[in-house]
């Protein structure tokens, strides 16, 4: 078991490696600075904050329903990051390139690409035209971790499992 543990994580810190020093790029570090606060918490609890209280129809559910999904997807993920002090790459990979003050807490699983994925699929479920512009925002918000220096990727790929399914399991149950 420890050989196959050894083999993930060397790959995975090849692919951060790959992300966060290879495709570094002016236009993607301000790309990437930008639309990574779209996972944070002050944009995706006002997003669906606006949506649920002002939004009319669908939109007002699928805002709701974001609210739900985002509350519920937050529970695991501080649990996890309680259970698995995992540390930050920036903390662990002397040679990774980091944004400007750097979170301290446990990396994973990413809270921001839990909360991205989590508001997301209400909107995509409601009003599914909505998908090809959120999925790949989603998607990015999730890779600008990575590019930050932020996260692995294993922590990026936990976030979005985490987020989909209680957005999910928050759709079905609404309906």
């Amino acid at each position: 078991m420890s050989r196959v543990v050894t083999w993930l994580q060397h790959h995975e810190t090849r692919m951060f490696c790959f992300v966060n020093q290879r495709i570094q790029h002016n236009f993607l570090d301000r790309v990437f600075n930008s639309i990574t606060h779209l996972g944070g918490a002050t944009a995706t609890i006002v997003i669906s904050l606006c949506c649920a209280l002002f939004g009319q129809g669908q939109l007002r559910i699928a805002g709701i329903q974001a609210l739900i999904a985002l509350t519920v997807s937050h529970i695991p993920v501080a649990v996890i990051k309680r259970k698995y002090p995992r540390l930050r790459p920036y903390l662990v990979l002397p040679q990774t390139i980091i944004c400007k003050n750097p979170l301290t807490d446990h990396s994973f699983p990413s809270g921001h690409t839990t909360a991205i994925f989590s508001i997301m699929i209400p909107f995509v479920a409601a009003m599914p035209i909505l998908g090809l512009i959120l999925i790949p925002i989603a998607l990015l918000v999730g890779l600008s971790r990575i590019y930050l220096g932020l996260h692995y990727p294993s922590d990026c790929l936990a976030g979005c499992l985490i987020g989909t399914t209680a957005a999910l399991a928050t759709v079905a149950i609404w309906g």
